[in-house]
């Protein structure tokens, strides 16, 4: 069905939080939401780029611009860097609208350093708002939302937190745990009508400070904004899947596996002598989260060695491949 013809999807009546939404991606969030129908809770604590530094103006200059476009929506400048921040902000959505159903964690900040030099201050600030951020908006709002039976939550990863990048161990690593916590609220939501799904956005906003964008393709935060708008609508049919928005492609991210090698014992050596087998990935196994990617990742290596034992008898020496 072209888009022409196909049906415009409306968030009316839903009532969104949006972490991070005073400028950037988080502001194009929380317009996309607003014009479509959402009530909007735009949380942002308006502090510098490294999350230091308190302004309710870029919070309270979103709304005013949703207001004039005859959307609603109100300000709430709490630092998801705390649990106090976190509960503040949903208690927002509850005190104004009456309850929550869309979630999406965008608060980010940076701070850069090399994994010889990095302080522990700097690498806990950034877990504190990306990760431990997660966590304090997601464990005040998850319970509401199974209790509804109605959720959606998008929660925010990186291109560092898949593959790492130079100079921010910090965001690297609360952005890779970004896609564990929210496998698990993909998974014990399931049953109870929520869905958790994660983003992957690149945008030349504020947090691309300091890198040189002379050469870059079109990158503004509307290539990145539907996708998060689809991810954050009753119809988004997936749950514990990764997707990414860069310059226009949108795509899906997967942990995959290679076949492997079974074998009754190993040596040090029989690593070495099987690396190729261990590591050839042309077969690649992919296990979704939901509904037991976990288990299936279990039982598959558990039925490699009942079959070998089939097979061969508990004394077999031999290699067995996926």
């Amino acid at each position: 069905m072209s888009e022409a013809h196909s049906a415009l999807l409306r968030f009316d009546d839903r009532v969104a939080v949006v972490t991070g939404a005073g400028r950037g991606l988080g502001r194009a969030y929380a317009q996309l939401l607003a014009a479509r129908g959402a009530k909007v809770v735009v949380n942002d604590a308006g502090g510098r780029l490294d999350g230091e530094g308190v302004d309710a103006g870029p919070a309270e200059q979103v709304v005013r611009e949703i207001r004039a476009a005859g959307g609603e929506a109100v300000a709430c400048s709490a630092s998801v860097a705390t649990r106090e921040g976190g509960e503040a902000i949903i208690r927002t959505a509850l005190e104004h609208y009456g309850g929550i159903d869309i979630l999406i964690h965008n608060a980010g900040n940076v701070r850069r350093g090399s994994l010889k030099e990095m302080s522990y201050e700097d690498f806990d600030a950034v877990l504190d708002v990306h990760l431990r951020g997660a966590f304090h908006v997601l464990r005040p709002a998850f319970p509401l939302m199974c209790e509804a039976g109605y959720g959606r939550i998008v929660l925010t990863s990186s291109i560092g937190g898949l593959y790492g990048n130079q100079g921010v161990a910090n965001y690297a690593a609360a952005k890779a745990g970004v896609i564990g916590l929210s496998n698990v609220a993909a998974l014990e939501g399931a049953a109870e009508g929520v869905r958790c799904n994660v983003i992957v956005p690149a945008a030349v906003t504020r947090m691309a400070a300091g890198i040189d964008t002379s050469a870059y393709p079109p990158m503004g935060p509307e290539l990145v904004a539907p996708v998060v708008g689809w991810l954050a609508h009753e119809s988004c049919s997936v749950t514990g899947e990764v997707f990414i928005a860069l310059a226009g492609r949108v795509a899906r991210a997967v942990i995959a596996e290679s076949p492997g090698v079974f074998r009754s014992s190993w040596t040090v050596e029989d690593v070495g002598n099987h690396l190729d087998a261990i590591r050839y990935l042309e077969a690649p196994l992919i296990l979704p989260a939901v509904p037991d990617g976990h288990d299936q990742h279990i039982r598959y290596s558990f039925e490699l060695a009942q079959r070998s034992h089939e097979l061969h008898g508990s004394n077999d020496q031999g290699a067995l491949h996926g």
